[in-house]
């Protein structure tokens, strides 16, 4: 025979009841709070690493501020040993240039150039490229500069424009590369420098 309820046992299985509520609330809590721990701790690191990073940036900044202006101080250190010679050289090779003018610059027809030494005369210009590590991409981009100088300096329209690469070091072959695209190629020489081209190159006029 069932044994009838009594209110005693409708209290002890409220007991029960508010027991294992407040265990799942205590479970609750405690995961909750492991679940803020590692939010923070996520926070933390990715603050961490958000600082490392921007350390980084600004290391990898500082690094190539200090490379640009280490490669403008080579590059400006050929351009001092190249213009002196200049003249001579080209008018050793035939061409009578008479007039220097070193970092040219100027900004028309939606163009801007600048280039490091320029050498005129009435009919012919050359235009001079100085690197301290002369690339085939250095080439490339010198022959473009070409192409655009008359859009440039519409002045010498008329003229007969020559070019001349110039590198304290030149990557094997550049200097062929750069003769096979009708450039002067212009290398130290002792306390100076010289053209190394054949002496019946017959340069690319532009």
């Amino acid at each position: 025979m069932t044994q009838p309820i009594t209110i005693e046992d409708i209290y002890k299985l409220f007991e029960r009841s508010q027991a294992e509520l407040a265990a799942s609330r205590a479970e609750y809590d405690r995961r909750a709070a492991e679940a803020d721990k590692r939010a923070a701790e996520a926070d933390k690191r990715a603050a961490e690493a958000d600082a490392r990073i921007a350390k980084l940036e600004k290391t990898v900044e500082e690094t190539n501020k200090a490379v640009s202006a280490l490669t403008t101080r080579w590059g400006r250190f050929v351009e001092e040993l190249v213009e002196p010679a200049v003249i001579d050289l080209f008018q050793q090779r035939g061409i009578d240039v008479k007039e220097l003018h070193p970092r040219m610059r100027t900004k028309k027809q939606g163009f801007a150039m600048e280039i490091d030494i320029f050498a005129v005369d009435d009919s012919d210009v050359v235009l001079v490229e100085c690197k301290s590590r002369l690339s085939k991409d250095d080439v490339d981009e010198f022959i473009d500069k070409l192409k655009r100088f008359k859009l440039s300096f519409p002045h010498y329209s008329q003229y007969r424009a020559f070019g001349a690469v110039a590198g304290i070091e030149i990557n094997e072959g550049i200097d062929r590369y750069a003769e096979k695209k009708g450039l002067f190629v212009i290398r130290p020489s002792g306390d100076t420098v010289t053209i190394v081209n054949a002496p019946d190159f017959v340069p690319a006029a532009w």
